[in-house]
């Protein structure tokens, strides 16, 4: 039975899709890195799933190296297609050996970059305005760092996901799985002062429940939040370049550093497993040892 590479590609992202309720951001990146190896395939001339074996898979990462990429995006990619083929196995049989005996490439050891607390304060003074848009910007700044919240589920808030009472707010988190996270009285404050004195101004009469919205009125983009944490960066002068996760590391750290629990640290980040969460010791101890360096008379 031939297996058509582009069948399987359908079928398989249907499958993520509804019955693995990955994100629709994962579901990108999956149809990305599948898409540039079906391309491979058409290349070499492969029009069988059951026809590619080691030497196709290794010539296939041989050339994503000789692109430059990092090992990181090396791995996922590799991941992806071993996860078509092991589809492709459990529907059709399909022979999967070929991914499935190739080594995968070791993710390189970086850990998380993130601001220092007084760091956060001088992004805090940067938006200290009272004009709309530095009202806006401090509450998406004071609800990032007071949650940890990705910035995926920051943008999917809508106006009745937070409950004022309680100080927590129901985010979307990754597969689809919802949790409620707490935020302090600095981002209630900043909150109700956005809600009230700035988001029905920005809205223009637009009608949508999401609660942070560009100066167009429209619900704000993953793309939105990242201009805007730049901007606040650079309005900072600090010598960083800022990605969202930034603030999410940043707040994980800050906790740890302040006495935390890990477990309840794994719970607010909506981590399933927690050694995703034991990165963060690694800061901490890190910075542990540099101040101890800086500050010992005699270290």
């Amino acid at each position: 039975m031939i297996i058509e590479p582009s069948i399987i590609r359908g079928e398989y992202i249907t499958y993520v899709r509804l019955e693995r309720n990955f994100s629709p951001l994962t579901v990108s990146e999956y149809e990305k890195d599948i898409d540039e190896f079906l391309l491979f395939l058409s290349a070499e001339g492969i029009a069988d799933l059951n026809d590619v074996t080691y030497p196709e898979a290794r010539l296939y990462v041989t050339g994503l190296y000789d692109k430059g990429l990092a090992r990181t995006t090396i791995s996922r990619k590799v991941s992806s297609i071993r996860s078509l083929f092991k589809f492709a196995n459990s529907r059709y049989g399909t022979n999967d050996h070929a991914f499935r005996s190739l080594h995968h490439p070791k993710k390189e050891e970086r850990l998380p970059a993130f601001f220092y607390e007084k760091e956060m304060e001088q992004l805090f003074l940067t938006c200290a305005g009272e004009d709309k848009k530095s009202l806006r910007d401090r509450a998406i700044l004071e609800m990032l760092y007071a949650t940890g919240i990705r910035v995926s589920e920051l943008i999917s808030i809508q106006l009745n996901d937070i409950d004022d009472h309680l100080g927590i707010v129901m985010v979307m988190g990754k597969g689809r799985k919802e949790r409620y996270v707490p935020y302090g009285s600095f981002a209630q404050q900043a909150i109700d002062v956005y809600r009230e004195e700035c988001r029905l101004q920005l809205m223009k009469k637009k009608d949508h429940k999401y609660l942070f919205v560009n100066l167009r009125g429209d619900p704000l983009t993953d793309r939105g939040v990242r201009h805007i944490l730049s901007s606040l960066v650079e309005n900072a002068s600090l010598h960083s370049k800022i990605y969202p996760h930034m603030i999410r590391h940043s707040f994980a750290t800050h906790l740890l550093e302040n006495g935390a629990d890990m477990r309840t640290v794994q719970e607010l980040l909506g981590h399933s497993h927690l050694s995703s969460t034991q990165v963060y010791t690694h800061i901490t101890k890190e910075h542990l040892r540099k101040t101890y360096m800086n500050t010992h008379p005699r270290a």
